[in-house]
């Protein structure tokens, strides 16, 4: 077996934004960015908390659209309350999988519940293929069990981790997502897909990504070609981190606000149909407040990004 030695891990560094209007809660942005817009189909990443939401004013974010991307929501602690345009009426906790496939076109709501004093957790994008970009809006919820391995509490909440577990909440692309929480002074070292590319997201303490350092909010990047992948936490406290991987993602993709598209035109009619209250979108009942208008466009033509050519 290789563990990838010959590859190089990159690491990727977050960029503070707002999120919602002028008492926004700030995330932490680590995809997409100038160097690298997917990690598989994995074409967005948010980290935010631990949030005081006295302080804040935790999330809430009103209804607005999504095109050609699944949603993946994950909590380390709080709790929000999702509303979209099929109807679903659900709230996000802890451990527990929230995914929505915009499809076509979807809009959602997502608000911190009343009760909920620290917010934390991330959100994730998944871009949807060409053949499924316009496939019908969906909604899924999953708990995944957790699994103790070499020091590691590991929950794989979409796709499969060899060795470790499944989740049977369907994917467009051959994907993983997984918490991990590693004891201190552990070393785990984990049977991988060869043919995926990988991402570790870390949200607690520090970890040594196959020897390569990362900080908290940081990404470390693994192109394709290991069998194995080693985490080190060589601190006296707990470390935790959301690993991401999946084949690499060949498609150029147009991202602009909430919509994933091919070129220019698929964004400007999305953002149309947007303002327009097209039947495209639907509704969201019981958010008590407007919906979010869509920003300006920008003068220029929106071009399509991919990842830099792989050596």
């Amino acid at each position: 077996m290789s563990n990838g030695e010959d590859r190089r891990v990159d690491v990727l560094t977050p960029r503070d934004v707002p999120l919602g209007g002028p008492r926004a809660m700030t995330v932490r942005r680590t995809l997409p960015q100038r160097g690298r817009t997917t990690i598989g189909a994995w074409c967005f990443a948010d980290h935010y908390g631990p949030d005081d939401v006295s302080v804040s004013g935790g999330m809430d974010v009103a209804p607005h659209p999504h095109t050609g991307l699944q949603t993946v929501s994950w909590l380390f602690s709080g709790e929000i309350e999702h509303r979209d345009s099929l109807g679903s009426h659900a709230f996000v906790r802890p451990g527990e999988l929230n995914l929505m496939t915009g499809g076509h076109g979807i809009c959602h709501s997502e608000v911190s519940t009343p009760g909920t004093t620290v917010l934390h957790g991330v959100q994730l994008w998944v871009a949807l293929p060409e053949e499924h970009r316009d496939t019908e809006r969906d909604f899924r919820h999953h708990v995944p069990e957790p699994v103790r391995v070499d020091g590691a509490v590991i929950r794989v909440f979409l796709g499969d981790l060899p060795g470790v577990g499944s989740s049977p909440v369907r994917t467009f692309t051959p994907l993983l997502g997984a918490e991990i929480v590693l004891q201190p002074r552990t070393t785990l070292t984990l049977a991988v897909d060869p043919a995926f590319e990988h991402g570790l997201l870390v949200d607690q303490g520090e970890l040594r990504l196959d020897g390569t350092p990362l900080g908290r909010a940081e990404l470390g990047h693994l192109p394709p070609g290991g069998d194995t992948l080693t985490l080190t936490n060589g601190t006296d406290d707990l470390a935790r981190a959301v690993l991401l991987g999946g084949t690499p993602f060949e498609e150029e993709i147009v991202m602009w606000w909430n919509f994933i598209g091919r070129g220019h035109e698929d964004i400007v009619k999305a953002r149309e149909e947007w303002q327009s209250a097209s039947a495209r979108f639907g509704a969201v009942e019981g958010y008590p407040g407007e919906r979010l208008p869509a920003p300006e466009l920008p003068n220029a033509a929106l071009r399509p990004r991919r990842n830099p050519a792989r050596p």
